[in-house]
């Protein structure tokens, strides 16, 4: 190849790298060395194109060649100022996807929903240094509060070193990484903190922060209900205890409490809700008689059975139109392996179950029992709607230590597992509610810690506690336990891999098609 061609090789490169050299600065590494560099050396290259191609620049105006050359030149121009313009724009719009398989970067709809009921603002205060290794990731979570709720979700950083005043204020501990949540101001200032760093946790304690007054949840016991604490969990299934609800109850601005209704006439005044989780032994009559006078003055109750138990609330449950069945519901193809542990996305159109069956999720109920709604014997005002079904397959087993297949006169085809009723108690004597609201679940075993980890489980149990305090709002779905994967990458490292991605790389490809054009053009 001649001196001239490989000078008009260099002096293509030399052209690129010089126009392209304002594209570096501005827009993808925002680099003056890397700039100054593509600058130079196409200065430098376009300068050994002029020296082997001198003599032929008199000729150039008058060939034709000549306005193609200023066409690609042209060309190159508006094809730059066009990425400018591009880049501009999307770093204006600040437009992103989330492409993860576990949708991490996006908010859960329970989020949104708290950002947008919040009643007053929030400032959020991280007291982390920039060098903690977690700042990169809280930043990035405020940023996605802030940016879906901007008017109601403000943060700042604060070095808790810089900042001792705030520290004492809040009675941080030093070394501790925490976000404090800060409502109101002066008198009526309001906070709680949290060292946690996750939407869940964050979404949580915005619930509690914005959340009026305390919600007082009463979990019966002294029937051998599960233990609310793992310490009281059998040593033979250390997993058969509640600790993890009330932990959730906690997160979501309830107040869990034990209750053992013995001696007592009634249900404490301030109960939000009732929760009976898998009782073994029969309720006495001054107990049933109780939870009778609870519910029909507005009280609001969740009613967990399972297989095998009997507690002798049979009547009360029928008086709101709903019979637990004897024998485990089962379906020979919705399950997980084994016929008892049935499987469902088969949804009515409640409130409580509309986020679930918009997302297609399943629940997992091990050995439930089904449920049947009665026509007669109920009180006056009752009105009794289905949950979660199994699918067609469903039937129940009487016997299922012996046989796994239905049998002549046992139930079968589409079975109930959740229901909801109501009972309108405007005109009750010294009402708590102006409607009682009763959930039966045909399974407690969804509430002990290992099952709980189940998200849809999960929603399904605190959308119905939800529902029945008349909390609208948190029927929903909640921030999953997601799995992450992520790479983390200084800033050093990110304008690196974008100036190789979005400038180097691309500038090759062109300077390479363009040198294998001008070859062909002088053969």
């Amino acid at each position: 190849m001649k001196a001239t061609h490989v000078g008009k090789v260099m002096g293509a490169f030399g052209l690129l790298l010089l126009l392209s050299s304002p594209f570096t600065l501005f827009v993808t590494s925002g680099s003056l060395l890397a700039a100054g560099v593509k600058a130079g050396l196409g200065l430098l290259l376009l300068g050994a194109y002029t020296a082997t191609n001198f003599q032929q620049f008199g000729q150039f105006a008058s060939r034709k060649s000549s306005f193609f050359f200023a066409t690609t030149v042209l060309t190159a121009l508006v094809a730059l100022a066009g990425l400018v313009a591009v880049n501009y724009i999307a770093h204006k719009k600040n437009q992103t996807w989330d492409l993860t398989k576990e949708k991490i970067y996006t908010l859960a709809p329970q989020t949104t929903a708290t950002l947008a009921g919040l009643p007053d603002k929030v400032r959020a205060l991280g007291f982390i240094p920039p060098s903690h290794p977690n700042y990169g990731l809280l930043d990035e979570l405020f940023q996605r509060y802030h940016a879906q709720a901007p008017e109601k979700f403000e943060y700042a950083f604060k070095d808790p070193r810089r900042s001792p005043d705030l520290a004492a204020k809040y009675q941080l501990k030093e070394g501790q990484t925490t976000v404090v949540l800060v409502r109101g101001e002066g008198a009526n200032e309001s906070h709680t903190t949290l060292n946690t760093l996750s939407e869940q946790e964050l979404t949580n304690a915005l619930i509690k922060l914005a959340a009026v007054g305390t919600q007082k949840v009463y979990l019966v016991t002294g029937h051998g209900e599960w233990p609310l604490v793992k310490e009281q969990a059998p040593s033979t299934d250390p997993g058969a205890s509640l600790s993890e609800l009330t932990r959730q109850l906690r997160q979501e601005g309830y107040t869990p409490e034990a209750l053992n209704l013995l001696g007592k006439t009634e249900v404490p005044r301030d109960a939000a809700v009732l929760i009976i989780a898998g009782a073994r032994t029969p309720y006495a009559k001054p107990e049933m008689e109780a939870l009778q006078k609870y519910l029909a003055t507005g009280g609001r109750l969740l009613y967990f059975a399972d297989a095998g138990l009997q507690d002798g609330l049979d009547a009360l449950l029928a008086e709101y139109g709903v019979q637990v069945d004897d024998g485990v519901a089962a379906d020979a193809q919705y399950n997980s392996g084994n016929p008892y542990v049935v499987l469902s996305a088969f949804y009515s159109e409640h409130d409580i179950v509309k986020p679930l069956k918009a997302r297609g999720l399943n629940i997992e109920f091990p050995t439930p029992r089904s449920l049947s709604a009665l026509r007669f014997g109920l009180v006056p005002g009752v009105k009794v709607d289905p949950l979660v079904l199994t699918s067609q397959y469903g039937w129940v087993e009487t016997k299922p230590e012996e046989n796994a297949m239905p049998s002549d006169g046992e139930k079968t085809g589409q079975l109930t597992l959740a229901v909801a009723a109501t009972r309108d108690t405007k005109d009750a004597q010294d009402k708590r509610f102006d409607q009682a609201r009763l959930v039966v679940v045909g399974d407690s075993e969804l509430l002990l810690d290992p099952n709980w980890g189940h998200e849809p489980n999960r929603n399904l149990v605190m959308n119905a506690l939800g529902w029945a305090s008349n909390q609208i709002q948190r029927i929903t779905i909640r921030p999953p336990d997601r799995e992450v994967s992520t790479l983390e990458l200084d800033e050093a490292s990110m304008d690196g891999i974008r100036f190789v991605s979005t400038d180097l790389l691309p500038l090759s490809l062109l300077g390479m098609g363009l040198a294998i054009w001008l070859s062909r053009r002088n053969k």
